[in-house]
């Protein structure tokens, strides 16, 4: 073997063995398992989250399956924002008083309007738009 084909071959095994660890990066940040969502934050209308009961004045309720966040102002109006988190697309599930983290990369939102607290997030939340219907929250369609 010549020292060019030597060359050649160790550069091919270089690239071989590194492949698989580059894809590793990859699957950290997104993919299947990590709760990553790739809707962008969407919630279509119609959906049924809980009973209006659910959310009390001035309280918050997660509504994890339908993967929205929503709190209700001291004067009983509802505001809803989407819990899939605009840094890398996690789907959030731990929420605290007011405050939605990110179990990801550790961003925090206020569930009373969708702006950030704690980085690495710099987008704030996608509002969904909620109404009451018989007695339910739903979601509505974006006027």
């Amino acid at each position: 073997m010549s020292g060019s084909d030597d060359i050649r071959r160790r550069t091919v095994l270089r690239g071989a063995a590194l492949t698989p660890v580059a894809g590793l990066g990859l699957v950290a940040c997104g993919g299947a398992g990590n709760g990553n969502d790739s809707s962008g934050g969407t919630v279509e209308p119609g959906v049924e989250l809980g009973a209006d009961s659910d959310v009390p004045k001035g309280g918050t309720k997660l509504f994890a399956k339908q993967k929205v966040v929503v709190s209700r102002g001291d004067d009983g109006a509802l505001k809803a924002w989407s819990t899939v988190c605009t840094h890398a697309g996690c789907v959030m599930t731990k929420l605290d008083g007011t405050t939605i983290t990110c179990g990801c990369h550790g961003s925090q939102f206020d569930a009373e309007n969708g702006q950030v607290v704690n980085p690495p997030a710099t987008v704030p939340l996608t509002e969904v738009p909620v109404k009451v219907e018989n007695g339910k929250i739903v979601t509505a369609q974006a006027s």
